[in-house]
């Protein structure tokens, strides 16, 4: 067992609470802090906002052109330059850090107040000028297309900024306003570094290595209310296309594959979350895709995409080919109902790189009947870039 499940205390609850076949005890709320997370949190208390920060509609500054139209690598690094010389060095110390492993595993599924070991800068701290070059930088390494990359992000804000209309626990900090943003290492045409960015119910984590993309993985999504609801004036329904996507193809599956594909046990969560990175099984369970027609085959492809659609291209198509060239030795199984409408009801793909887990647990922040979904994209080749320190 890694080290890494010492770090917060609330990840061994997590961790213990996901195993298949143990007693499922309401849950509410996140476990007590450690006395060392208590003064982080308690620090981070006077930086926290309760505004919104309007992701959509905030313009990218006319600065920006000085970086060009053509996307890619080069862009992305241009429009960090403007950002780190805009800011000033309170809010550039906090934006550009040095890489390590460790740092780079503090993400979470917990809002800003309940994990305050997060790396780098609030969004609510950047003036408009500064989010719209961090709106253009993250719309430079992430998928363009409608509840995908940028969008799905902007919907995910919009879902603390509803919780934070009808949330009491103001010390947790549910509001786009304490969404984190960080360079973990200096990006550059050289060397390691990642783009970070990290809130309730969301981490972001491209790696790049001499300009290329070495990972973009641990992806972590999670949303409350769903299915959808309306803030910031639009409806916002993240994570719809992945739960819909997965129902198409384990109700596509007859009795027997049925059978085959479904898992031992009761699921509350998924198993590869934060300060989870050791948990993937290494043994194979449920339906090999072997067994699935092409008509199938297609529908698990639908579903692997809505993963991988969140990055830009051309890295989503060389991310695609590969868990496409895998599928001979990659395995589909779930828990629950196939709809994937209830509580519990949990699916995952797991192949020789490919992990992808989407699971649904009863309401946290709402005091709302229902459920709502955690769900990540972890590469087993290349997590983190494939840094280990």
């Amino acid at each position: 067992m890694s080290h890494r499940f010492d770090t917060i205390a609330g990840a061994v609850l997590t961790v213990f609470l996901s195993l298949p076949a143990l007693a499922q005890e309401a849950h509410r709320g996140p476990p007590p802090m450690s006395a060392e997370d208590q003064a982080l949190s308690q620090a981070l208390q006077a930086r926290m906002g309760d505004t919104s920060t309007l992701m959509e509609s905030v313009p990218v500054p006319a600065a920006a052109a000085a970086c060009g139209e053509t996307p890619g690598y080069e862009r992305m690094l241009c429009l960090i330059g403007l950002l780190k010389a805009d800011v000033p060095d309170a809010i550039l110390e906090k934006l550009q850090l040095d890489y390590s492993r460790s740092v780079a595993e503090y993400w979470s599924n917990l809002p800003a107040g309940a994990f305050p070991k997060r790396p780098g800068v609030l969004l609510g701290e950047l003036n408009i000028k500064q989010r719209g070059l961090v709106k253009a930088i993250m719309m430079e390494a992430t998928g363009r297309e409608r509840d995908e990359g940028f969008d799905e992000m902007v919907q995910t804000l919009n879902a603390d900024d509803y919780i934070n209309t009808v949330s009491t626990d103001y010390k947790a900090g549910y509001s786009s306003y304490n969404t984190k943003f960080a360079f973990l290492g200096t990006p550059a045409a050289t060397g390691t570094w990642e783009l970070y960015y990290g809130g309730h119910h969301m981490a972001f984590a491209n790696t790049y290595i001499d300009g290329q993309l070495a990972g973009a993985t641990p992806s972590f999504r999670g949303v409350e209310p769903f299915p959808y609801f309306e803030m910031n004036g639009r409806v916002n329904a993240p994570l719809t296309q992945e739960r819909d996507a997965f129902a198409a193809l384990l109700s596509s599956l007859p009795d027997e594959q049925r059978a085959v594909a479904e898992l031992q046990g009761t699921y509350r969560d998924i198993l590869a979350g934060p300060q989870a990175d050791d948990a993937i099984p290494e043994v194979f369970e449920g339906l090999p895709v072997t067994a699935l027609d092409e008509d199938q085959r297609d529908l698990l492809l639908a579903a692997i995409k809505t993963y991988i659609g969140d990055i830009a291209e051309p890295d989503a198509s060389h991310y695609m080919a590969k868990y496409t060239g895998e599928l001979g030795d990659t395995y589909l199984g779930f828990s629950g109902t196939p709809q994937l409408s209830a509580e519990n009801d949990y699916v995952r793909v797991h192949g020789p790189s490919l992990w992808i887990e989407f699971s649904l647990q009863s309401n946290k922040s709402t005091d709302k009947v229902g459920n709502h979904p955690h769900s990540v994209w972890r590469d087993l080749t290349d997590d983190y870039g494939g840094q280990t320190e």
